[in-house]
């Protein structure tokens, strides 16, 4: 499992040299013999295995999905009937929908096969796995350190061969940096490609579900099964979605890759600027022409992503009040007491923290100040990139500006922590499509190039990042066992 991705697994089943059952009890065996990294908050395995034996039925009956079969796992933020959904937090610790989210009822016709729900940072604030009920997830290339966040177990579980995909979700950076900090491939679709119908909102309007793999190719089989309009979901945008595996063949001779100077800036630890350098040549070679660029605006992401991220947050989780579902106090002594037990007993400190920085901004008299001057700013770096795209078709920058650092490095040090995004918030504020590609390592670690299309342009991230794949081999690496 280790080795194989979704194509090659699929052409496994199709020759009948393994079966779906097989492959989950593959799948559920590596899930037991590397708990230690944590990546998982519920194995499925009784799910699981009557999920492939479904999934068995169909092969025998002929069924040509691209994904019949194939084990992966889902972010524990899609909502699952009849299994916990917790989002990492004690507040719905023991929360089971009535219901699928979208993405998990997409997967689930195309017949693959969930085997759990992964371990993440609350309500998917966190860029270190480190801000979990269930404790942080450990990155498979060195335990001692974080496999990044929000969807840190997902990267885990497939960097670690338990799983060929998993499902993440993407508010600021939350698939694309820890498939960097994980040498895995990770694409962050277009604001409104996805349905987030179903997927427990942290901030509405940057939330964007995607996809944790092996390769681009892998990423353009999950997302041909997940994208697509949903009438459930007011921001799906109703265009119909690209045939993302036949743009996989293009060539890359011609195509303009603009390299922002900005993403190499202070805090780029020089072996990541040197990896995506290497990774940038290899592009060059396919025939790619590297054009510099600037996207001005770039400074001033990530103080307007804290603003409206946290904003958002602070209404979406208004919710959580112990009285209709989530944690509730014991004994409360009024209303009031019912309240402010129940959240605090719910929420974890990063969770609160965000939820009262977002609650100032909306204040009165802080509201001018703070969330329209972010909005304004919002504005201005999605000007940035439509005017960079009117001369470039992708613009290139590393993923994250280190490589995964150590558990507990940055974990009180919440301005630190919040820098590890420097590069992916912009693309969320802008509502892009972006794609983080192994580029290598850096003292033994992977790095993560990131490529940025205009909107509804997937096929061009995935284009450019199965040509590479094509030519490297940085996504075959593995960590140690």
């Amino acid at each position: 499992m280790h080795d194989s991705g979704i194509a090659q697994l699929a052409r496994a089943l199709r020759a009948r040299e393994t079966s779906a059952t097989e492959l989950a009890q593959r799948s559920l065996s590596a899930a037991q013999a590397q708990a230690g990294l944590n990546a998982f908050i519920s194995v499925c395995a009784e799910q699981a295995l009557d999920a492939a034996r479904h999934a068995d039925a169909a092969l025998a009956a002929g069924s040509v999905k691209a994904l019949v079969g194939i084990p992966f796992v889902h972010k524990d933020i899609f909502c699952t009937s009849g299994i916990r959904t917790t989002c990492a937090s004690r507040m719905l610790e023991n929360f089971v929908p009535p219901y699928d989210a979208a993405v998990v009822e997409k997967l689930a016709a195309a017949n693959a096969v969930s085997i759990g729900k992964t371990n993440m940072d609350e309500f998917a604030m966190g860029s270190s796995n480190e801000n979990s009920c269930f404790g942080p997830v450990r990155n498979p290339w060195d335990t001692t350190r974080v496999p990044g966040g929000s969807s840190g177990g997902s990267a885990a579980a497939v960097a670690a061969g338990i799983v060929p995909f998993a499902t993440g979700t993407d508010t600021g950076g939350s698939i694309r940096q820890p498939a960097a900090f994980c040498g895995i491939t990770g694409l962050k679709p277009t604001y409104g490609r996805v349905s987030r119908w179903g997927m427990i909102a942290f901030a509405s309007s940057l939330d964007c579900g995607g996809m944790l793999a092996r390769s681009a190719e892998d990423c353009a089989l999950v997302l041909t099964a997940i994208a697509g309009h949903d009438a459930r979901d007011a921001t799906s945008v109703d265009r119909p979605a690209d045939d993302y595996i036949a743009a996989l063949s293009t060539s890359l001779k011609g195509i303009k890759i603009g390299i922002a100077h900005e993403y190499f800036g202070a805090g780029v630890e020089e072996g990541v600027a040197a990896a995506t350098q290497a990774a940038l040549r290899e592009l060059e070679k396919l025939g790619a022409v590297l054009v510099d660029i600037s996207l001005p605006n770039a400074p001033i992401a990530i103080p307007a992503y804290y603003v409206i991220a946290p904003a958002e947050a602070s209404s979406n989780l208004a919710r959580y009040d112990g009285v209709r579902y989530g944690h509730r106090c014991a004994d409360p002594a009024s209303l009031e007491d019912l309240y402010t037990r129940s959240r605090s007993e719910g929420f974890g400190a990063e969770v609160q923290r965000r939820i009262l920085v977002g609650t100032y901004a909306l204040s009165a008299g802080y509201y001018d100040a703070y969330y329209l001057r972010a909005q304004r700013a919002r504005r201005l770096i999605a000007n940035d990139f439509a005017a960079a795209f009117a001369s470039v078709d992708l613009i290139a920058g590393p993923t994250a500006p280190t490589v995964a650092f150590k558990l507990g490095e940055k974990f009180a040090d919440p301005l630190a922590m919040y820098a590890a995004d420097v590069n992916t918030v912009a693309v969320n504020l802008a509502g892009l499509p972006a794609i983080s590609l192994p580029a290598g390592f850096s003292a033994g670690l992977p790095v993560g190039l990131q490529l940025i299309a205009p909107a509804f342009a997937e096929a061009r991230l995935l284009n450019a990042g199965h040509q590479l794949q094509q030519h490297t081999d940085w996504h075959t690496r593995e960590p140690a066992p």
